[in-house]
């Protein structure tokens, strides 16, 4: 097997490349160096990222997220909205419309609020939105699972203590029986993209 590199003195192999990075200050003048190594290939293979979309500042957040993971994996979104039906109990009072014509209704107007801001991001990546009707976690976690989604990234709205516990947390049930990764965006926390 013939070696790839030139013999260095007394026909040993010569060393590795010993490239440097150089950081210098505004007058020019060495302050670091570094010496520079080899990247690994990236390794994830994400092709595919779901996004619920509750059309509030904290999803946005998590759409500001999710636009960059997209372009630099080529990764495809999927925006979702669900829409938790509405229940009028019988006994207390007559309700004028029928539940599922508000349904439809408020369907309606999500998918075309959905559509623009899918239409939005779609100059940079390819998207596509739906919107289903039922229990937002369950929802999420069906459509990661059909679709075969390789991460999922979400927004919370950080409640803690009294709140938390009498509210649930939808993205903590999305967590515990998601498919596959999930990134949770927190409201407060400061940003890395």
């Amino acid at each position: 097997m013939k070696s790839t590199n030139k013999p260095g003195r007394k026909g040993t192999p010569a060393a590795p490349s010993k490239a440097r990075v150089v950081i210098t200050d505004r007058s020019g003048h060495r302050v670091a160096s570094a010496p520079v190594t080899e990247l690994a290939p990236v390794r994830f293979h994400i092709r595919q990222i779901l996004v619920p979309v509750d059309f509030s500042e904290h999803s946005r957040k998590s759409l500001r997220y999710a636009r960059p993971f997209a372009e630099q994996f080529g990764a495809s979104l999927s925006l979702l909205h669900v829409i938790e039906p509405m229940v009028f109990p019988g006994e207390f009072a007559y309700a004028p419309v029928e539940p599922e014509d508000m349904d439809e209704q408020r369907m309606t107007k999500a998918r075309q609020q959905l559509k623009k801001i899918a239409e939005e991001l779609a100059a940079t990546v390819p998207v596509e939105s739906s919107v289903r009707l039922g229990r937002a976690w369950k929802e999420i976690v069906d459509t990661a699972r059909a679709k075969e989604v390789d991460l999922l990234i979400i927004s919370t709205h950080g409640y803690t203590g009294l709140k938390y516990a009498l509210l649930g947390s939808v993205a903590e049930k999305i967590v515990r029986h998601s498919p596959c990764p999930v990134l949770v965006v927190r409201t407060d926390e400061h940003d890395f993209v």
